[in-house]
């Protein structure tokens, strides 16, 4: 959402900023972005990255204060199911799916976090 006048909320500057911090570690990792902000009805994924063979799905969660717990402790599962679901809707655009895996980048202040293979995609 943006603000009516067309420009960035604060919250949306934040995001972006922390988006474009984990990308760059994910690049220095060995990881090659391929998709960022994958909208779908069901949810967004944030970045999409290839590990060698695998395509991974990251969530990127930053948090300036930890008065509601870490960043990581917001990946909950209602949000996970929705970028499931549009993992999903995204692999059905490939003739056979490749290893997949979803990741988590925290930035709670500091060096970003990576926390690999974060969480399984449930039955679909």
């Amino acid at each position: 959402m943006t603000a009516p006048t067309g420009r960035r909320t604060a919250a949306q500057e934040t995001g972006q900023s922390a988006e474009e911090k984990a990308a760059r570690f994910l690049e220095d990792q060995g990881l090659a972005i391929v998709d960022r902000n994958y909208r779908t009805r069901f949810g967004e994924i944030d970045l999409i990255a290839r590990d060698g063979g695998t395509l991974v799905f990251v969530e990127v969660r930053s948090r300036a204060r930890r008065d509601f717990g870490d960043a990581a402790d917001s990946v909950t599962e209602t949000k996970r199911r929705r970028i499931e679901s549009a993992a999903r809707l995204y692999l059905s655009n490939f003739g056979r799916e490749p290893p997949c895996r979803f990741d988590v980048i925290t930035l709670d202040g500091g060096a970003p976090a990576w926390l690999r293979a974060a969480f399984d995609a449930g039955p679909g």
